[in-house]
């Protein structure tokens, strides 16, 4: 088994908050990540998928193949954009992190798959002190 790591990155603005609550109960929770006028972050994604190698081919994903996914898929719809307001597959979700990668895996997964590749792993770094990795 070969695993690919493709890495990417984006700029996207957010904010962690719920809207049932008061902006004083959002801010005890997520603290100044739930500003009310958002907040952003230089977002580094990396993307691993897994197969075996064509023995006629030599690889098991094209990795040109695989930018165009990502590109396609994640890229085109989070750089400089408002992650609560502008990205389909985040609406009605809490712009954490956590379920950032959680949707980007749910949007890479099929598109992955018709490749014959496994997704592995989707690992997107907030800050350079703080990583999120997802499984499925």
């Amino acid at each position: 088994m070969i695993y690919i790591t493709r890495k990417e990155q984006f700029s996207a603005a957010h904010r962690m908050y719920r809207e049932d609550w008061s902006d004083e109960e959002n801010f005890n929770v997520f603290g100044k990540c739930s500003n009310p006028n958002w907040h952003g972050h230089n977002y580094v994604l990396h993307v691993t998928v897994k197969g075996d190698i064509s023995e006629e081919l030599g690889l098991f994903i094209n990795l040109s193949t695989l930018k165009q996914i990502i590109k396609e898929k994640i890229i085109d719809k989070v750089d400089h954009k408002n992650l609560n307001i502008e990205v389909s597959f985040m609406r009605g979700k809490i712009a954490t992190t956590e379920n950032l990668a959680i949707s980007i895996w749910n949007e890479l997964k099929p598109a992955i798959e018709k490749e014959r590749a496994v997704l592995h792993c989707v690992k997107i770094g907030e800050t350079e002190n703080n990583t999120i990795e997802y499984y499925g």
